[in-house]
C-alpha cells in the first residue's frame, strides 16, 4: 500500500472552509480515481499547517494518478487559503488500529531519517518495539507508519481520541520516543499534533 501527502500551509481563518471543501469536493473526486482506497485530513488550527493524505493499493496506481489530482490538489490550496504546498510519497509499512477513530479524534505526527540501508531494521524496530508501548498511551486508537526508502525518511502518525488525552500522554510519549529513536538509530527531524479533521482511510491492518 502507498500514500501520497499535501501538506498545505493555510490560513487559520480558512481552516474550516477548506475541511468542509475537502469533505465534499476533494474526497468524492480522488476515490473515484481508481486504485484510490480513501483519504484523511490533519489541521493543526495554530499553525495553519494541514495535510491531506490519500492511499493507493499500488505504486501504479499512484503515479498514474498524478494528472487528475493536481488540479484537485491545487484548488483545495486555494481555499485553504492560497498557501505553499508540499507533495511527498510513501510506502505504508505498518498500519494499526485498536478501533476506528470518532469525532474529537486527534493526532501526534513524528517525522524522522534513519540511514536508508537500516530502513527495513527501522520498520521492525517500529513494530516489536514503539508499537507495544504506544497501545499502552491513553486514549491510543492507531498508529502508522510511512516511509520513503530512497531517503530514509519516514513518519509515525498516532492518533488518540481526544485532544485531552493527547496532552495528558505527552510526557510519556516523549521519553518513549526518545529511548526507542535512540536505540534504534533515528534522527526526530520534527513533531506535530494536531485535529483529525477527516479519517476516511480504508488501508488494511499492516502489521
Amino acid at each position: 500500500m502507498y500514500a501520497r501527502s499535501t501538506t498545505i500551509q493555510a490560513q487559520p481563518s480558512a481552516i474550516d472552509a477548506g475541511i468542509a471543501h475537502v469533505r465534499d469536493e476533494v474526497m468524492p473526486a480522488v476515490e473515484d480515481i481508481p486504485g484510490c482506497v480513501g483519504l484523511s485530513l490533519l489541521a493543526d488550527r495554530q499553525s495553519g499547517r494541514c495535510i491531506i493524505t490519500t492511499s493507493w493499493e499500488t505504486e501504479k496506481a499512484m503515479r498514474d494518478s498524478m494528472d487528475r489530482v493536481r488540479p484537485i490538489r491545487d484548488r483545495a490550496a486555494q481555499v485553504f487559503g492560497g498557501g505553499r504546498t508540499q507533495v511527498e510519497q510513501w510506502d505504508i509499512a505498518v498500519l494499526h488500529r485498536d478501533h476506528r477513530s470518532q469525532e474529537g479524534a486527534c493526532a501526534r505526527a513524528v517525522w524522522m531519517k534513519t540511514d536508508p540501508n537500516r530502513q527495513d531494521a527501522t520498520i521492525e524496530t517500529y513494530k516489536s518495539q514503539a508499537l507495544p508501548n504506544m497501545e499502552t498511551l491513553e486514549g491510543f486508537c492507531s498508529a502508522s507508519l510511512l516511509v520513503d526508502r530512497a531517503s530514509g525518511r519516514g513518519v509515525s502518525c498516532v492518533t488518540f481520541d481526544t485532544a485531552e488525552a493527547m496532552e495528558r500522554n505527552r510526557e510519556e510519549a516523549t521519553a518513549m520516543r526518545e529511548r526507542i529513536t535512540r536505540q534504534a538509530g533515528m534522527e526526530v527531524v520534527d513533531i506535530c499534533e494536531f485535529e483529525l479533521a477527516i479519517a476516511h482511510l480504508r488501508v488494511p491492518e499492516l502489521v
